[in-house]
């Protein structure tokens, strides 16, 4: 026979529901946690001065409200005291953030990464932007770990990357590696750079508020981050999400994973440039030069764009028709691809879809931009503290 959760239990899960409330939502009166979490007024306010004394949130008076009567004091993430580390492993740059308790990004760096750069390399380039960054960092600040987004497939289990086709990667323990270089005892955590960043806007961004949505991302290559019922859909290894290979086009174009006619080699950045007559370029700044081209009336370029568009639409059609997602949001490269083909992509989505599943669903643009990434990482970190607010701090 269960015996139901103890008092010290209860306890812990209300701390972690009122901290991750404030967390996602920034400052927020008594009054509105009480009706938001469901507990009464004198539980939310021992909870709060919980928190309050292991320095995770502030409490105080909220601006003039215009009201009679004694103002519901405002809870307040201590975003600039707590704080986690984010990277961002991308095929041509590296970037590193602090990010506060609630989101907020209090530092970064930009680095450049060449594209032959191996692991044993780069780990030594992120642990130098941390020590930088650690250098501004305020007393008495609480570090609670770091997240790591990384291009290719991760192991949910460890963090190891399995495969990264664009960095050349193979069984790759990246998260270990960064925590031997920083010599601290920080957990550090690894995700697929889709799946973050879809945890961060679907928490944070154009996506709040939907149980259902696919974040497309694209770089070199081409993945997506799945939430479904609200939750990450990543796979039992943690290799969900892979969608740039399914394969689209029998015996087709060889692509970087071994395999041939993999969607990714439609509206990848390779296939793109090779079909506007450009295989020698590379990089995002590339890819912009095609669309720019195509607006100005160029016609190979137009072609090449209104090709990709169409397999775009195409492969977003089977996925809508899998998945019935609320939203659809493109990012990285694909966020400058849908731009460019809006109308194929459309047009495509709207003759393959399924009229069901075509009812509700919205197309979108990241609304936190190229920052979904670093945010999302940072998120992977603050779960920890969220799951157990004062075991954590």
């Amino acid at each position: 026979m269960r015996v139901g959760p103890s008092q010290d239990e209860i306890r812990r899960q209300n701390l972690g529901a009122l901290l991750r409330h404030v967390h996602v939502h920034g400052a927020t009166s008594r009054a509105e946690l009480t009706t938001a979490l469901g507990l009464n007024r004198s539980t939310i306010g021992a909870l709060t001065a919980d928190l309050a004394g292991a320095g995770l949130v502030s409490e105080g008076t909220p601006k003039e409200t215009g009201r009679a009567g004694r103002p519901s004091l405002v809870v307040r993430p201590e975003s600039a005291r707590v704080y986690a580390y984010a990277y961002s492993i991308e095929v041509d740059r590296l970037r590193a953030a602090r990010v506060g308790l609630g989101g907020e990004v209090l530092d970064r760096r930009d680095l450049d990464r060449p594209r032959d750069l191996d692991a044993g390399e780069t780990v030594p380039m992120l642990a130098g932007a941390l020590k930088q960054m650690r250098e501004r960092v305020p007393p008495e600040s609480i570090c609670v770990g770091a997240g790591v987004a990384v291009c290719g497939m991760v192991r949910k289990a460890d963090g190891l990357v399995r495969l990264g086709p664009t960095t050349g990667w193979v069984d790759e323990p990246i998260g270990a590696a960064l925590a031997v270089e920083l010599g601290v005892e920080l957990p550090v955590t690894v995700g697929n750079v889709a799946d973050v960043a879809a945890f961060a806007e679907h928490a944070r961004g154009v996506a709040a508020g939907c149980d259902n949505v696919i974040y497309l991302y694209g770089d070199v290559g081409v993945g997506a981050g799945i939430i479904a019922g609200g939750r990450r859909l990543t796979g039992h290894g943690g290799y969900g999400g892979e969608v740039g290979h399914m394969v689209v086009v029998r015996d087709g174009t060889p692509c970087e994973c071994g395999s041939r006619g993999c969607w990714e080699t439609q509206i990848g950045e390779y296939g793109l440039l090779r079909a506007a007559g450009r295989s020698d370029a590379r990089g995002r700044d590339a890819l912009l030069a095609v669309f720019d081209a195509a607006d100005r009336g160029d016609a190979r370029a137009q072609t090449a764009v209104r090709h990709a568009g169409d397999w775009l639409g195409f492969g977003v059609a089977n996925l809508v028709n899998i998945f019935n997602p609320e939203m659809v949001i493109f990012g990285g490269t694909m966020r400058d691809l849908y731009l460019a083909a809006a109308a194929q992509v459309r047009s495509r989505l709207n003759e393959t879809g399924l009229p069901a599943c075509l009812e509700h669903v919205r197309l979108r643009t990241p609304k936190l931009g190229d920052d979904a990434a670093l945010i999302g990482a940072a998120e992977l970190a603050f779960e920890r503290l969220l799951a157990d607010p004062l075991d954590a701090a």
